[in-house]
């Protein structure tokens, strides 16, 4: 994503990612930068979305879920070595931000293998329904827009609109697409929303899907703001390889995939 300062922030996150395991304080990131710790957090949130804390905060969870599958290490050792020295607040911060519990994650594989075999079923009959977590009862705004790809793309496309510019915790409103192409959400309450997505390949491995490194993504550049009777302007997003300035995707993609395909079979017994 070209900005204004985009080197400086580049060269900022490559620090970030050297030096994760080690005590990094906003004065420290400021001064490698060569700006204040003022200006350095506006444009650091500027180009990513978040502060350089809660960049950093949420690289350590990211970096948490490879040391799950990676390693034996123990969950308490885990938190230690992302820097939390409590392990009830790693597990509840894991939890929110990947949608299970560390133990839950690391004994995922089977659901993630499970998930994807049944949606590359679905797929084959055309995929319908809708991961949203909010009630769709009364009549308020319709987001929709175009996703396109980069690179030629076989697979589903898990889209949603967040409350934060990181795809962490469940989307408000989301759904899955068999393909790129046209998206809608309906009902969408007014607030500010961060409209991202990322893609599952048929081909993907497990461990592809469980730590979504290399797969395709996209997000809005700027947020989503839906006020009562307005028409909120079609967004167009392009899902593209990884990019260093990527926010990490933290949201475990099988807790998508399941609450979508449980949406589907709810509408198919509503419907017999």
């Amino acid at each position: 994503m070209p900005g204004r300062y985009y080197e400086e922030i580049h060269a900022s996150i490559a620090y970030i990612h050297k030096h994760l395991y080690e005590p990094l304080t906003l004065a420290e990131l400021a001064r490698h930068a060569a700006y204040s710790p003022y200006h350095f957090t506006r444009i650091f949130k500027e180009q990513i979305g978040i502060s350089p804390q809660y960049y950093i905060s949420s690289l350590r969870l990211q970096r948490a879920k490879d040391l799950l599958l990676g390693t034996g290490l123990s969950i308490r050792d885990i938190s230690l070595e992302v820097g939390q020295q409590s392990l009830g607040t790693f597990t509840t911060r894991f939890t929110e931000k990947v949608g299970m519990t560390p133990s839950e994650f690391r004994h995922s594989s089977d659901k993630a293998v499970q998930s994807l075999r049944s949606l590359h079923h679905l797929n084959e009959w055309g995929l319908s329904g809708s991961l949203s977590s909010e009630s769709s009862s009364g009549r308020y705004s319709v987001v929709e827009g175009n996703i396109t790809a980069e690179l030629p793309f076989q697979g589903v496309i898990l889209i949603g609109l967040f409350a934060k510019p990181i795809p962490e915790g469940l989307p408000l409103y989301g759904t899955l697409l068999s393909s790129p192409g046209k998206f809608r959400f309906l009902h969408v309450k007014p607030g500010t929303y961060y409209l991202m997505a990322t893609s599952v390949a048929w081909s993907s491995s497990t461990l592809e899907v469980l730590l979504p490194y290399s797969t395709l993504r996209a997000r809005s550049l700027e947020p989503i703001v839906v006020n009562k009777g307005e028409i909120v302007p079609s967004q167009e997003i392009k899902l593209h390889p990884p990019r260093l300035d990527d926010p990490p995707i933290l949201i475990s993609l099988p807790v998508l995939m399941n609450q979508y395909l449980n949406r589907v079979r709810t509408i198919h017994l509503q419907s017999r």
